[in-house]
């Protein structure tokens, strides 16, 4: 299986990607370039940019390795965009994909996603207290934007599966999901350790993964829908191909917002927390390529016959 979409190709309904290794390789997922006006992208943030690079060799090299990326530039002191005293660092934005899948998101009911990405940390990155890297995003129209940053509104309407770093490259999911006792008794369950913050989201899986600068990291989410009325969703991470985080029993959507569903990649990347403790102590750049996402088909259960006697 290939780490963008770590799942039988079978599963594979339809999908994209800007590898052109992983188009080659796997059937109903087509390449697009790594363009905005081509992935969707929308909702920038002001002041920043993400401008596509030849990134530097990585320190493992594959035949696999883009040979383009986004850049994301953190310069010293930088920190969370919602500090209006530090330099903005990084970059964020919204990205539905192609109109093809963008379409299928929102047709496509019960609902089961892939997306992915790969991530470098030049060498000799330092990873301060932490910071936010790219996920899943989804909810209500637009409801579904801004599900993060301790909001407290609508929170039934949205859902957020940003990932981040910790000190030493230790990584984690960091949720905001809806609000009920399903998610929250599944989410601090999820091992090594995890915990409900009062204000905020989950930090999930907590050091359950490592990132190591210098070298490409490939990134997968995976999100199930719940069936309306009961608790049967799903959330997934996958590192390198490997299932580090897996939560299932989960309610992501509800009589209140039956229309809930996935709507894309939330693509921000910054140092933070909202404190200086959390700046990026030096200037340094992270490279993200090989977005991809994918529409899930499972079988559907057969019924199982009873010969009468």
């Amino acid at each position: 299986m290939h780490p963008l979409f770590p799942l039988p190709s079978h599963l594979i309904s339809s999908g994209f990607t800007t590898s052109p290794t992983a188009a080659a390789d796997i059937l109903n997922v087509a390449l697009v370039p790594l363009l905005d006006s081509a992935l969707g992208v929308h909702k920038v943030t002001s002041n920043t940019t993400h401008n596509v690079v030849s990134p530097p060799p990585s320190t493992k090299p594959d035949a696999s390795d883009p040979s383009e990326a986004w850049e994301a530039f953190f310069p010293e002191g930088s920190i969370n965009p919602g500090n209006k005293e530090a330099p903005r660092g990084g970059f964020g934005f919204y990205l539905r994909g192609p109109p093809q899948f963008s379409q299928s998101l929102k047709s496509t009911l019960p609902q089961e996603v892939i997306m992915s990405y790969v991530v470098m940390f030049e060498e000799g990155w330092m990873w301060q207290k932490g910071g936010k890297l790219p996920g899943i995003y989804g909810g209500v129209g637009d409801s579904a934007y801004g599900c993060t940053g301790g909001r407290q509104t609508d929170r039934c309407k949205c859902f957020n599966l940003r990932l981040m770093w910790r000190e030493h490259g230790a990584g984690e999911l960091y949720a905001y999901l809806p609000q009920n006792s399903s998610n929250a008794e599944e989410m601090v369950n999820v091992p090594p350790r995890s915990v409900q913050h009062a204000d905020y989201g989950f930090s999930v899986g907590m050091g359950s993964f490592y990132f190591a600068p210098g070298r490409w990291t490939t990134v997968a989410e995976r999100l199930k829908m719940n069936t309306m009325g009961q608790a049967d969703g799903e959330i997934e991470v996958y590192i390198d191909g490997i299932s580090v985080i897996r939560a299932g029993g989960l309610k992501l959507r509800d009589d209140a917002a039956p229309d809930s569903h996935v709507q894309g990649l939330h693509f921000q990347t910054f140092f933070g927390g909202h404190s200086a403790d959390w700046a990026s102590p030096k200037a340094q750049r992270a490279y993200f390529a090989h977005v991809s996402g994918a529409i899930l088909q499972r079988p559907a259960p057969s019924n199982p016959v009873h010969e009468e006697l």
